[in-house]
């Protein structure tokens, strides 16, 4: 069999670097991070930067993941099957809820958002199609976690805190994943954004998988009574999460 080549890794791990980050990187973080020659990630760039898979700040000469790849992630995405399925019913949930939908699924050990519907009232209000969402911080996440108990393990035990409210024992957000599971849905209250709550289920596809999850997410004021989840918000999400799933071929539950 073949062995890998080896720049071609080196360049796949760069990318991840750069996708995996808000800030821009200099060439010396860089390679730090990744534990290579600054020369030869100075290399790697420069043929990054050539197709525009990279682009380079030119005030401070840190680099960032370029517009040419986003365009490659824009393409999948729109193969996406569980993505193309979910279009209609996305914008339905944000019709009925008055609030932003997101569609996500798993990705490396976290939630990849392949679909974002804005919150239909003209605020504004920042496309988030390609972010990667913690998984224990997120009712996306904690759906996905639920249904796939195996991915626990690949949290390493260490859960970061978001905000006063993020689960970090690794035994609470247990309990917490069996409660989803009963419930079939689950919640974040403001475990991630200070302020933000956001309700998820999951999708299922033909052979019964949680392949994805969708959610509504907006200030915790408008989506609880209280301290406790609006009943009809919860319902709108189950809703959609199912006629997804019916249209992936699911059995009805």
């Amino acid at each position: 069999m073949p062995k890998p080549i080896q720049s071609i890794e080196r360049a796949s791990a760069v990318l991840r670097l750069l996708s995996g980050r808000t800030r821009r990187l200099s060439l010396a973080e860089v390679a730090g991070e990744l534990g290579l020659p600054k020369g030869t990630v100075y290399g790697i760039m420069r043929t990054l930067l050539s197709v525009g898979f990279v682009e380079q700040d030119p005030e401070s000469g840190k680099y960032r993941i370029g517009a040419a790849l986003l365009h490659l992630g824009s393409s999948y995405l729109d193969g996406n099957e569980l993505r193309t399925r979910a279009l209609n019913w996305a914008d339905w949930l944000a019709a009925r809820t008055n609030e932003s939908v997101r569609l996500g699924t798993l990705h490396d050990g976290q939630v990849l958002l392949v679909h974002h519907v804005f919150r239909p009232d003209n605020s504004p209000q920042v496309l988030e199609v390609g972010a990667l969402l913690p998984m224990h911080a997120t009712a996306m996440g904690k759906v996905l976690l639920a249904y796939h108990p195996y991915l626990t393990a690949e949290l390493n035990g260490t859960l970061q805190r978001f905000t006063s409210c993020t689960i970090t024992d690794s035994k609470l957000l247990a309990v917490e994943l069996a409660h989803v599971q009963e419930q079939g849905w689950a919640s974040s209250l403001e475990e991630l954004i200070e302020g933000e709550t956001s309700f998820a289920a999951p999708i299922r596809d033909r052979q019964g998988v949680a392949v994805g999850a969708i959610a509504i997410s907006g200030p915790t004021e408008r989506l609880c009574d209280g301290s406790q989840p609006r009943a009809e918000l919860v319902s709108y999400v189950r809703e959609g999460a199912r006629t997804i799933s019916r249209d992936l071929g699911a059995v009805p539950w």
